[in-house]
Formats: structure tokens, C-alpha cells, sequence
């Protein structure tokens, strides 16, 4: 039952990002939305991470079963991709430095901001 009543939860915010998806005319993708909203209710306390957190964990192990079917559909049209190769490793390798520049930096910055808090304990 507690499964359920997470996953509930999660969908809850799943379907408020779809409405919000439809109603709001900006191109962003209903999942985008709706993370954000739960990310907003977790920082708010209007949900606490104890309310989520087995089904996300579950959710998230399930994460790499959801992109063997796009994986294969992508091998199936190398063909048609094998003109513009060399853009799509270029932006593969552009995006990825920028990924891992970005997401260093905002850890570094966590990481910082966490001892500056313990420090004036």
C-alpha cells in the first residue's frame, strides 16, 4: 500500500505537469513541469522525501529499460545518421564538457556553501 500511495504522489505531479504543459505555451515537455513541481513541494515541505522516496528509487533503477527502445530505434537508422556524423559527435562531445563543467561547478559550490555552514556552528 505504501508504494501506491507514492507512485500516487508522483503521478499526481506527472499529471499536473501535463496540465500545466497544455496550458502554458511555452515548449517545455509535461515531465519537465511536472519535476519541477515536485522539486518545488520537496523544497517547500509540502512533500517530504519520505513520502517518495522508495517508488522514485524504483523508478530510477528503471531508468536504463526506458532508453533501450529509443537506443535501438536510433541504431536502426544509422544509416540516414551517417551523413552527419561528424556534427553529432561534435555535439555529443561540446555537450557533454559542458554537462560535466556545469555540474562540477554547482557541486563545487554545494560542497563550499556545506562547510561554510558547519563552520559557524
Amino acid at each position: 500500500m505504501k508504494y501506491l500511495c507514492q507512485a500516487g504522489i508522483i503521478f499526481l505531479f506527472a499529471f499536473l505537469g501535463e496540465t500545466l504543459a497544455r496550458l502554458i505555451p511555452f515548449p517545455i515537455p509535461a515531465a519537465i513541469w511536472g519535476m519541477l513541481l515536485l522539486f518545488l513541494a520537496l523544497c517547500l515541505k509540502i512533500v517530504r522525501v519520505e513520502q517518495v522516496r522508495e517508488c522514485g528509487a524504483f523508478l530510477t533503477a528503471l531508468l536504463p529499460v526506458l532508453f533501450v527502445a529509443p537506443t535501438v530505434d536510433l541504431m536502426d537508422q544509422a544509416q540516414a545518421l551517417a551523413g552527419s556524423l561528424p556534427a553529432v559527435i561534435v555535439i555529443i562531445a561540446v555537450s557533454s564538457f559542458l554537462t560535466f563543467l556545469v555540474s562540477g561547478q554547482v557541486t563545487q559550490g554545494l560542497m563550499n556553501r556545506a562547510k561554510e555552514g558547519k563552520g559557524h556552528d
